[in-house]
């Protein structure tokens, strides 16, 4: 038996592009002689759909349009993923489902058991989980169908009290197939191979599992999918972040000696660049723009963003605007022309001096003489995000956010300021991160102006500042956030570590106490296990931590 792996690029809620995509790839699969194509979790109206699974009539939509694909599966089999209804009264209302379609007609159905509720994801608010399982016989082998978290249900803390291969394999399969939507982070593919692998080794058991890629607003999808031998060995790991289809022969997996070939694997450097090169692709195309505004400060992280995005939609098609102040030194300003010339984006300066005056002097008699302070900082923050949206307006640009994960952990933006933006590109990339993002941008020629990556970071919002006059410095700072946000340490945990106790309590302070701020940020791309947005859950009004 040949078995195709089609990673695919979904689009929620585009049934009329989704269903031709899978459509075409079973006749592509069926020409490079599979006997079965597997498509994604949901393939059919892409993942995560959210709260679209509460309209009665998208469920209809997806289920016209695997009745439109079952008309295409002849000679060949399909499995692809959708919601399907729970016909039984008690319960969620839809099955997170896969339907086994040959000869034109829906031959089997598995349903997920196991409905992940923590992080990103949501599924328990709105699928009922599977409770009976049975394994589906095509060309003489009897294939055991499970959908994603079905099969991670096997470390040494489990999530859950049962696993559907347990049940599964009493009725002696010969092979596990797996469709996944498993969102990217630059950790998840070594767990996600670990957790396959262990499942390929406990059920002895070939293992071939699809992923999608692509990005559905700030959840990207890396592909990355895996073919197993019943030894744990990997046979095949298809391309990260691009779309592919790639024919296995069953019979070729099952001989453990024979060995497919696997590209050389990504450091975490070039799995966040290209992940975000991909989000930023997905957002624009999928909500129907193509140019993007940001504003160009002259620093490292508008420097990164600017690259990204122009590697992401063109040069031509992202403009960067200057908008210097009376603080801004000489050295930023042309840090920002080199970058502009370097890369080949549109660009605009427009100075915010006399603007600040103006606010200045309209404040005077309400502030009564009282002296320059964090107010006055925030008002020129405010003027270029005023500048920058008015150019989004008028122009039809999105605005991209330029913000990284230090500064929105601790605070360190201005609400409405350079804190406002359609999508947040380096939200998820702390400081120390942002700078290995510039170096690995200029491993071919210089783009980012060497001067950009190692002067001291500033805001520039009074003279001679420093971020390091309000924060401490970003390399002990990024090491107590990652430990507190990403692998979740209290202050007596971060403190046991050797960190300093009133720096640690500062930091874990600022954390929490900016809550309110991210509360109304725009969506950040998300490339860590634990990402600000939906993944990462806080109340504002806690007193813990403050």
């Amino acid at each position: 038996m040949k078995i195709a792996l089609a990673q695919l690029n979904y689009h929620i809620g585009n049934f009329e592009s989704n269903t031709q995509k899978i459509i075409s790839n079973i006749q592509l699969a069926k020409h490079k002689g599979a006997d079965l194509v597997v498509f994604a979790e949901l393939a059919i109206c892409g993942y995560p759909p959210r709260d679209f699974l509460e309209s009665e009539e998208f469920i209809l939509l997806c289920e016209q349009s695997a009745q439109e694909i079952a008309k295409h599966c002849i000679d060949i089999a399909c499995i692809v993923g959708l919601p399907i209804k729970n016909d039984v009264l008690q319960g969620k209302d839809l099955f997170n489902a896969a339907y086994f379609i040959e000869d034109g007609k829906v031959k089997s159905i598995a349903k997920k058991t196991l409905l992940p509720t923590y992080d990103v994801f949501d599924e328990y608010r709105y699928f009922e989980p599977a409770t009976t399982f049975n394994c589906i016989d095509f060309k003489g082998k009897r294939i055991a169908l499970t959908i994603c978290e079905d099969l991670w249900n096997i470390n040494d803390n489990p999530l859950y009290v049962s696993n559907p291969m347990d049940d599964l394999i009493k009725q002696q399969p010969d092979l596990m197939i797996n469709i996944a939507a498993s969102p990217f982070s630059y950790t998840h593919d070594d767990a996600r191979i670990k957790v396959l692998s262990d499942n390929a080794t406990k059920y002895h058991l070939p293992v071939f599992y699809v992923n999608q890629i692509g990005a559905q607003t700030e959840i990207i999808f890396d592909g990355g999918s895996l073919v197993f031998d019943a030894d744990g060995a990997m046979k095949a790991e298809m391309k990260y972040f691009e779309e592919d289809l790639q024919v296995f022969d069953l019979a070729e997996v099952e001989n453990v000696r024979n060995k497919y070939p696997q590209p050389e694997r990504l450091t975490d450097i070039e799995q966040i660049h290209d992940a975000l090169v991909l989000g930023i692709q997905d957002y624009f195309k999928k909500s129907g723009f193509t140019k993007a505004v940001l504003g160009l400060s002259g620093g490292i992280d508008s420097a990164v963003v600017c690259a990204l995005a122009c590697r992401a939609l063109g040069a031509e098609n992202v403009m960067a605007v200057l908008m210097p102040s009376k603080f801004s030194s000489d050295h930023s300003v042309q840090d920002a022309l080199d970058l502009v010339e370097n890369i080949g984006c549109m660009h605009e300066i427009i100075p915010i001096k006399d603007v600040a005056a103006a606010f200045d002097n309209i404040l005077a008699p309400a502030f009564k003489g009282l002296p320059f302070n964090l107010t006055e900082e925030n008002i020129q923050a405010r003027i270029r995000g005023t500048i920058v949206m008015a150019m989004s307006n008028k122009f039809g640009y999105i605005l991209l956010n330029t913000s990284n994960k230090s500064e929105c952990a601790v605070g360190y933006g201005t609400l409405y300021g350079d804190m406002c933006g359609a999508i947040g590109i380096i939200g998820d990339v702390y400081k120390t991160q942002v700078f290995q993002l510039a170096k690995y941008i200029n491993k071919e020629r210089e783009i980012i102006p060497l001067n950009t990556i190692v002067k001291p970071p500033s805001a520039e919002l009074r003279p001679d500042q420093k971020d390091s006059d309000s924060l401490p410095e970003y390399d002990i700072l990024d090491k107590i956030l990652y430990e507190h946000i990403e692998l979740k340490q209290g202050s007596t945990a971060l403190i046991a570590k050797g960190f300093d106790e009133v720096l640690v309590k500062r930091i874990l302070k600022m954390v929490n106490v900016a809550e309110f701020k991210r509360y109304q940020t725009p969506p950040i791309l998300r490339v860590s296990p634990k990402a600000f947005g939906m993944g990462r859950r806080m109340p504002i009004v806690g007193k813990y931590l403050t």
